[in-house]
């Protein structure tokens, strides 16, 4: 494994992240030893034995002595724990209850439920927050360390040249097909009777709740946010900011065990459950319901949709015109309907970053055809109807700098920002006290300067 790797991965994610196997998290070391010290922190047989069962278990493979490998990254961890004690610096709880419940839900998603969860690691929900919560610290901590370390590290369009010409082409990454799209907007026609039956339901529940039944087993039975549904309606704690203002302004008001009453958002309509405050986050459950459309409501929408691909079509409006007049998705409308990927925050998308509905259209298209109006989704999963139009695709291709400028640049900042990093271990390991295990002393490690 090679330390530039180790050295991406730890500004990805933090270290040694919580994704070992059932095996390997109740594995009874029958005795552990120190087999190593950086400054003050401890390295344990245990935490090296565990990290290779979790490569093993993914496939990952590395030159050399993987345990080696592993040994080396974790002496550069625990050297950015051991500077985070001397910088004096703190990650707050609320930081780190709030990744530990973003990862449990991740794992949650990929597992199915809660109980699932514990029965795959043998543990209880307490116990995996538990061991969960000393890694996230960990992990919090030494990112805060290694971006202080370079923060500062920026690169000009020459060394991006210079980088691009330099770098073996077989190393440049292969870009896939890629799509510019514009789109326009159309949401379905909410009906006042549509609405008016879905407070409707809710009061309901809401009186079923007060009545004693749990909010937990309704909000599996009825919410239509799936993704926690699942979950009983938790959401995990969050902040005010992770939270759209009308929700945040309910959840954060409600007491312990509290029902609200009905919360209109962008989302649909809820009902919200405190369950846990704790200093400036909430973990509230909640039951999302949206209007339902009549087939009418739904039909109003695509055929407004089709006159305006007439228009398009008579060459009386551009579609780029006609997204700023008629569109109703706030995002993309003053900007001609052309849409934004949030996972690079470029106009460029891959095939994975559509929503399967709209790629389903995308994928007949040529450049500058229009769509037939289809049914989609908006970013809250509310029914909307589009047209869309293709103004460029990219073939699938070898990275390159008139295409992919942004990535070269990114790819030359990381090497650059290797480079700085590492001159800063080599100089920090000068003036630490480090102490290998006999049992390692004979690794090849990549970088010099361990064994003194």
């Amino acid at each position: 494994m090679k330390i530039r790797a180790i050295f991406r991965s730890l500004l990805a994610v933090p270290a040694f992240i919580f994704l070992l196997s059932a095996q390997s998290l109740n594995a009874q070391f029958v005795v552990d030893q120190v087999i190593g010290v950086v400054g003050s922190e401890k390295i344990l047989l245990s935490d090296v034995e565990q990290e290779l069962l979790r490569m093993q278990m993914q496939g990952v493979t590395a030159e050399g002595d993987m345990k080696c490998s592993i040994f080396e990254e974790q002496m550069i961890h625990k050297l950015l724990l051991h500077q985070a004690a001397i910088d004096s610096i703190e990650v707050t709880p609320s930081m780190v209850e709030g990744e530990m419940e973003r990862r449990l839900r991740y794992f949650i998603n990929q597992i199915g439920s809660e109980d699932a969860l514990e029965k795959y690691f043998n543990k209880t929900m307490f116990q995996i927050r538990a061991d969960l919560r000393i890694s996230i610290r960990e992990g919090l901590l030494a990112q805060q360390v290694q971006g202080k370390i370079v923060e500062n590290v920026t690169v000009t369009p020459s060394e991006v040249r210079r980088f691009y010409r330099d770098i073996p082409q077989d190393s440049l990454p292969i870009i896939p097909d890629q799509y510019q799209v514009r789109q326009i907007v159309m949401y379905p026609p909410a009906g006042e009777d549509a609405k008016f039956a879905v407070r409707e339901q809710l009061l309901d529940i809401r009186e079923r709740v007060l009545k004693g039944e749990r909010f937990s087993t309704l909000a599996v039975a009825y919410s239509e946010d799936r993704a926690t549904a699942t979950r009983g309606g938790e959401l995990g704690f969050m902040s005010r900011e992770q939270l759209v203002k009308s929700f945040a302004d309910v959840a954060f008001n409600l007491r312990e065990g509290q029902v609200s009453q009905i919360v209109e958002s962008e989302y649909g309509f809820h009902i919200i459950q405190m369950i846990e405050r704790r200093n400036d986050q909430v973990n509230v459950r909640h039951i999302l319901m949206r209007p339902s459309y009549s087939p009418d409501q739904l039909l109003k929408a695509q055929t407004k949709l089709d006159s305006i691909s007439n228009l398009i079509k008579t060459d009386t409006l551009t579609f780029r015109r006609a997204a700023q007049m008629f569109s109703e998705d706030e995002n993309t409308r003053l900007s001609g309907g052309l849409m934004i990927n949030p996972q690079s925050n470029t106009s460029l998308f891959e095939r994975e970053h559509f929503l399967p509905a709209d790629f389903y259209v995308i994928r007949n298209l040529k450049p500058g055809e229009i769509s037939q109006p289809f049914e989609s989704r908006d970013e809250h999963a509310n029914v909307v109807y589009k047209l869309v139009m293709i103004s460029k695709i990219i073939p699938q291709h070898r990275a390159n700098l008139d295409d992919d400028y942004a990535i070269i640049q990114q790819m030359t900042k990381m090497g650059k920002q290797h480079e700085v990093f590492m001159d800063w271990v080599k100089s920090k390991v000068k003036t630490t006290y480090v102490r290998i295990d006999p049992s390692y002393r004979n690794c090849s490690f990549e970088m010099d300067g361990w064994l003194r």
